[in-house]
């Protein structure tokens, strides 16, 4: 399910000029002023692997870097209009495809899922 789903994501993020792992990351900065480790804590993931997307987000001008008042080592990552405008194009067009998708499922059976799947995060959390 996760290579499936990462293939999905990157299909309705490439006409944004994204990936997966961009849009997540675009994601995560979309909340507010954030720095790499603190991202990278929210995804779950090691901060080499968040700090290389957030690099290639910078280069393509979808990320910018602010002063940290908190940390001077530490700056914070912040959305720039260009990635502003990548995040919501990916967004509208997950939400078609999720709407697509949920429409070809029953209420009981989406709420059946989503309950499993909570249940086995929380056991792997544990």
């Amino acid at each position: 399910m996760n290579g499936l789903l990462l293939t999905a994501g990157d299909a309705l993020a490439q006409p944004a000029g994204l990936t997966s792992a961009r849009w997540q990351v675009l994601s995560v900065v979309d909340h507010g002023p954030i720095t790499v480790a603190q991202a990278a804590r929210t995804m779950g993931l090691a901060r080499q692997t968040v700090r290389e997307t957030v690099s290639s987000l910078v280069s393509l001008g979808m990320i910018a870097h602010e002063d940290n008042p908190h940390d001077r080592r530490a700056r914070l990552l912040v959305l720039t209009a260009r990635g502003r405008s990548a995040l919501r194009a990916a967004e509208r067009r997950q939400a078609a495809w999720v709407n697509h998708l949920a429409a070809r499922t029953s209420l009981p059976d989406l709420r059946a899922a989503t309950d499993l799947l909570r249940d086995l995060g929380d056991l792997l959390e544990s």
